[in-house]
């Protein structure tokens, strides 16, 4: 199975196992998963690391790359095919971290691990 992490999910596995759920834990433990990361979380964790917003995630942010290299987990890159369908998802949610996030579960036809219901509008599988 193919799973895409949100950004908070992605802090959350690496940080703070503790604050996911138990299925959510149990899916990004299986080894038998595929656990991919969009480049948005990069750019969101960045983003809100230095507006001091998002200070727990501080020390992921300064070794991003490694900590997912460590967990073993896939970086999705944001290819102008992925921008156009984020730009083109119908609803009102407008953070762009998540309509890159839920262009990138729709694309890849797969669910994404995250406690942020905000995403369902965009009609994507959701894991939590």
């Amino acid at each position: 199975m193919r799973v895409l992490l949100d950004t908070h999910s992605v802090v959350w596995a690496i940080s703070s196992p503790k604050l996911l759920s138990a299925r959510a834990a149990a899916v990004i433990t299986d080894e038998s998963c595929l656990i991919l990361v969009s480049a948005a979380s990069a750019w969101e964790i960045a983003t809100k690391v230095r507006l001091g917003k998002f200070a727990e995630a501080a020390k992921l942010e300064a070794r991003f790359l490694d900590a997912l290299d460590d967990a073993g987990y896939r970086l999705l890159s944001i290819t102008p095919e992925i921008a156009l369908r984020a730009g083109r998802l119908v609803g009102s949610h407008g953070d762009p971290f998540d309509r890159i996030i839920a262009a990138h579960a729709l694309a890849e036809d797969i669910a994404v691990i995250s406690a942020d219901a905000k995403l369902d509008v965009f009609k994507v599988r959701r894991i939590w």
